[in-house]
């Protein structure tokens, strides 16, 4: 989910996988008629640069409820109320991190790094601490909470792994025909069906011939607990980021070098190959980084190939089955990305204001401000 969900009540516990049980919080689910469309820049802490291609001092990374919304400023793990922005609190103040994901009860799920490690931690709001999650790592930047708290990441072990209360309770197989030498390398989402996103990849070489089998493909870990099932690839390398309620995948195809990206998505049947729809007539490359729970909105970014950067990168949108549309910018010649985005209609993300500072920011009536670049 990478986001909080407006869900209604599901079921138990499949086949150890990890489903939503009791009731669960409406969250960010408020009619969009009732917002002000707006660029609205959150509190921030410490360090504010930007530098392209790195990991950011600032951005809002999920979304929560009753305003909540999780991410990284001044590269510690952040959240913030409304626009007040709140540190999680850590033993050691010379760590980094970023708060990745939250649910509809506040549960977030975060990673640490220090000079030699990283590690992932779950914290409540208003919490005195955190809870480090063991055989955990988090250096990949992935990992998801769902409504009835159970985390999944990529293991320290590089097992497909999920954790409950602290504890690790699954570990996700391979598919049964995977190769050898195949691994799993992200986690990237779950919903509360308990459907699981993440990606494998082979990386063998065969004694006798010295043949290298080598690639990637999205895998889905269905939550009622039947066999994982890998997607359709392309002729290159399909990256998946998030999924929807209804087991709607998106996120990027890759043909590389550097940034050859092109949004993609898979429809709920997850039958055949993905399409894309395209990006920013602006942009010759696009990624999708999130799918709101049950309104079909995905966000992401449209970007330059870096020796050829005619524009900065721009967070972009897109509503249903329409057109890829841009959200405005901060300031003018900023760069901005899209990293979340709710059933409310908000968008969280960072963006670079008039003066070269990164800011957490959130676009309210994001539909509604999206626009067409070419127009």
């Amino acid at each position: 989910m990478r986001r909080s969900t407006p869900a209604a009540a599901a079921a138990a516990v499949l086949a150890g996988l990890v489903t939503a049980a009791g009731p669960v919080a409406v969250a960010d689910a408020a009619p969009a008629a009732k917002c002000t469309p707006k660029v609205q820049v959150l509190g921030s802490i410490g360090d504010e640069s930007y530098t392209r291609d790195a990991q950011r001092s600032q951005g809002v990374f999920d979304l929560g409820p009753d305003g909540l919304a999780v991410g990284v400023s001044g590269y510690k793990p952040a959240y913030w109320t409304g626009t007040t922005v709140h540190q999680v609190p850590l033993t050691d103040p010379n760590q980094r991190g970023q708060v990745l994901a939250v649910n509809a009860h506040g549960l977030m799920v975060g990673v640490l790094r220090s000079s030699d490690t990283t590690s992932l931690f779950t914290y409540q709001a208003g919490a005195p601490a955190i809870t480090l999650l063991p055989d955990s790592d988090g250096s990949d930047l992935e990992a998801d909470v769902n409504d009835a708290g159970y985390v999944v990441s990529r293991s320290g072990s590089w097992a497909g792994t999920v954790w409950k209360d602290g504890r690790k309770v699954r570990e996700l197989p391979v598919p049964a025909d995977a190769g050898p030498g195949t691994r799993i390398s992200m986690v990237t989402g779950v919903n509360n069906r308990g459907d699981v996103l993440g990606v494998v990849t082979q990386d063998h070489e065969i004694p006798e011939t010295g043949e290298h089998l080598e690639g990637s493909y999205p895998v889905l870990w269905p939550g009622d607990g039947t066999a994982p099932r890998a997607l359709e690839r392309s002729t290159n390398d399909s990256y998946v980021q998030d999924l929807d309620e209804s087991g709607r995948v998106v996120g990027y195809d890759w043909a590389g070098p550097w940034h050859e990206y092109q949004t993609w998505v898979w429809e709920p049947s997850l039958a055949g190959l993905g399409t894309s729809p395209g990006g920013l007539s602006t942009h010759p490359y696009a990624t999708f980084e999130a799918i709101s729970p049950t309104t079909n909105v995905s966000v992401g970014t449209a970007k330059h190939h870096p020796e050829q950067l005619t524009l900065p990168d721009q967070a972009l949108l897109r509503a249903g089955s329409g057109p890829v549309k841009a959200l405005p910018r901060l300031a003018a010649g900023g760069a901005s990305m899209a990293d979340a985005v709710s059933d409310g209609d908000r968008v969280g993300g960072a963006a670079v204001d008039a003066k070269g500072r990164l800011k957490p920011v959130i676009w309210t009536c994001a539909t509604k401000q999206a626009y067409n670049p070419g127009s």
